[in-house]
């Protein structure tokens, strides 16, 4: 008998869209020249990748100049964190416990080289409080990194408070940037960078229906960055090597997509995560939604994203037995579960060890259907009462 797939990890990485596949064979059978070659397949292929910085520009709100196309969604926060020239004074960041490994370790190298970072702490639902980040500003602070959307919980940061703090400070003569991690936010949030008031933005292509390896950086004008990857310069000499054209051309026809929608995708993955949420917690005695409440316009939680605990059953188990029903969903962070135990988000939190141990994640798209839900929601409720027959 054929089991039914039902993919709800789509936080780790997503299916790519028909037209992206299109986009990314064409590349390869068609645009294959290198973009700095001066005959006509050179220019043919440096036309591919002006087109997707067109693209992602559209859908960032932002100028394609200010695009700069890199290997993921960690090289461009690498990019962001330690590629920003901190000028003579600068030898302070702030960044927040919940982010993603990508920013945290690479301010864990900033610390080897003198830098100083101070940590914000997260209320019980994942969310930082902005007067703690303007308690920590100092004349020295050069860097603010805080994410968009928590990709454990899906919790939301509080983006304009967060900005109206900064512009407090650099009003009052601080020279200070901002970097935010969008790549679980683009595409089922309102995200133009120039109006958030952001100086450095990181997106991902495969978390948006595109290819992976390929992610972009947005860097407003005049913000001094410095290339992590010496060589031919391209990008404007911020991130040398030849360009990947077939996932620049993938990720382009994603964004596409990403701007043609401009956020109307969004009422319906919250559509489906109140169907899935609802649907659990009235069915699975005990079991807990972890960060933000599931409420639609809620600010604090995103449309996609549902961290949910069952006490006393490990989420390892569960995301196996689920599997076996066709449907994929994980403990959390696909970049960190294979090197530390337990989730350093959820204990930022203050979940103790029977929510922490039986987390699971469930996260959406617009390429769900109800249907999918339900067929879910019903093998998950099914699966946790023979867990739990099974483990007392």
């Amino acid at each position: 008998m054929t089991v039914r797939e039902v993919y709800l990890d789509n936080s780790a990485t997503t299916r790519p869209y028909p037209e992206v596949t299109r986009a990314v064979v064409e590349a390869m059978d068609e645009n294959y020249g290198n973009p700095s070659s001066l005959h006509r397949k050179g220019v043919e292929a440096g036309r591919a990748v002006t087109r997707a910085r067109e693209a992602v520009a559209l859908s960032l709100g932002a100028t394609p100049g200010d695009i700069i196309f890199t290997g993921g969604g960690s090289e461009a926060i690498n990019l962001a964190v330690k590629g920003l020239a901190p000028g003579r004074r600068g030898r302070h960041v702030i960044t927040t416990v919940v982010e993603h490994p990508a920013v945290l370790n690479a301010c864990e190298q900033l610390k080897e080289q003198g830098v100083e970072v101070s940590l914000l702490p997260v209320n019980q639902t994942g969310v930082i409080d902005p007067e703690h980040l303007r308690a920590q500003l100092r004349d020295d602070t050069y860097l603010v990194s805080t994410m968009y959307v928590n990709n454990e919980t899906g919790a939301v940061q509080p983006l304009a408070d967060i900005a109206a703090v900064i512009a407090d400070f650099r009003q009052s003569g601080g020279r200070l940037y901002w970097h935010v991690d969008a790549v679980q936010a683009y595409g089922k949030l309102p995200l133009r960078s120039k109006d958030l008031g952001v100086d450095l933005l990181s997106v991902s292509a495969h978390k948006v229906h595109g290819p992976k390896g390929v992610g972009a950086l947005y860097a407003a004008p005049q913000t001094p960055l410095r290339p992590l990857v010496a060589g031919g310069g391209q990008e404007g000499g911020l991130r040398s090597g030849t360009e990947n054209v077939p996932g620049i051309a993938g990720f382009g026809a994603a964004a596409a997509v990403i701007a043609r929608e401009a956020g109307g995708a969004a009422a319906k993955i919250w559509s489906l995560k109140k169907q899935l949420v609802c649907g659990i917690l009235a069915g699975a005695p005990g079991a807990v939604l972890n960060g933000p409440a599931c409420r639609e316009n809620d600010q604090c939680s995103a449309p996609h994203i549902a961290n949910i605990s069952f006490p006393g059953l490990p989420g390892e188990v569960l995301v196996h037995a689920l599997e076996q029903h066709g449907i994929f969903v994980s403990t959390g962070s696909a970049c960190s579960s294979r090197k530390k135990p337990g989730s350093h988000v959820l204990k930022a939190m203050g979940l103790g060890e029977h929510l922490l141990t039986g987390a699971v994640r469930f996260s959406l798209a617009p390429v769900n259907t109800a249907e999918e839900i339900d067929y879910a929601v019903a093998k998950t409720l099914a699966v946790v009462r023979e867990l739990r027959l099974l483990y007392g």
